[in-house]
């Protein structure tokens, strides 16, 4: 459902949001990184996110699910960007950030637990893992998409299911960024590998 979306709605997703200033949500992530890190942006969308921590110096690996969006990343960056599902997320202790900037809440929430997992397990020990999710509570569809809304009760049930290996260490709320979205709000929380 979401992938066909995306792919018919490519140009117009990636003109929304290619140009939207992100650095106020960059500095609660990357504070907690040493020059140099490895980043994965899970779910690069139009690759604004990997060209913004590239150009700060760090060394990004990138996917998304719409092989449109995979495209116009490629070509926006000059960086490889691999067309994958977040649900498919195989690397082992290999990141010392993960970015999941609106990724997250196209999966399922019944497969939600799981994914958080793989990318739990993609994280290097004492790294940091970006994630936001619209505020809300429960699956709903629009447009064509599903959509898994997410509130800090939700957050911390879900993290909480992770074995205690990652700890909320910031967690707080935003208005949409992209220009005539300011009424929806979004949920934003920055999660530390500690096992």
């Amino acid at each position: 459902m979401n992938d066909d979306y995306y792919q018919r709605n490519a140009q117009r997703f990636y003109e929304d949001t290619v140009h939207v200033d992100m650095s106020a949500l960059y500095q609660p992530f990357i504070a907690h990184m040493q020059p140099g890190a490895r980043i994965l942006d899970a779910g690069c969308g139009s690759g604004r996110d990997i060209k913004a921590f590239s150009e700060i110096g760090f060394e990004v690996e990138a996917f998304d699910a719409s092989a449109e969006l995979v495209e116009r990343a490629k070509l926006l960056t000059g960086k490889p960007v691999e067309l994958m599902r977040l649900q498919e997320v195989s690397a082992v202790e290999r990141y010392d950030g993960i970015w999941c900037c609106a990724s997250l809440l196209h999966v399922p929430e019944q497969e939600l637990s799981e994914v958080m997992a793989l990318l739990a397990r993609a994280l290097k020990l004492g790294g940091v893992w970006y994630l936001s999710f619209k505020y809300g509570n429960g699956e709903r569809e629009k447009d064509g998409r599903l959509f898994t809304d997410m509130d800090e009760a939700g957050l911390q049930r879900f993290t909480a299911g992770l074995n205690d290996k990652l700890n909320i260490i910031d967690m707080w709320r935003t208005g949409d960024l992209r220009p005539g979205r300011g009424s929806e709000s979004w949920l934003n929380a920055v999660l530390k590998k500690t096992r």
